[in-house]
């Protein structure tokens, strides 16, 4: 993670955490907004798209919602902008980190 970002504010003991822990980072990385921080250390982020309609061809806005790892020392709340990168699986459902929270919700 040296040089991709900043290095967060505060120090955690976090085993899959990305600047603290052992987890590498690899792959995609995607921005988004978190719609849900209700799961223990584990976030739901929305990442909105483009989708070209081939017949008539126009723009749609369309959305995925991703499941990310929230390090303790990042802590990302609902509303935040993040940026979160593709990593192993840590979970059944859990492929991507929280590796930079871009905007707090409410600035």
């Amino acid at each position: 993670m040296a040089g991709l970002f900043p290095e967060p504010p505060k120090k955690c003991n976090d085993p899959k955490c990305p600047y603290h822990g052992k987890i590498r980072v690899h792959g995609r990385m995607l921005e988004g907004i978190v719609v849900s921080d209700r799961m223990q250390k584990t976030v739901v982020v929305r990442i909105d798209y483009l989708w070209r309609d081939k017949k008539y061809k126009r723009f749609e806005k369309r959305s995925s919602k991703v499941k990310a790892h929230n390090p303790p020392c990042l802590d990302a709340r609902e509303g935040d902008i993040v940026k979160i990168m593709e990593t192993k699986p840590l979970a059944k459902t859990v492929k991507f980190v929280v590796v930079q929270v871009v905007k707090r919700a409410g600035e």
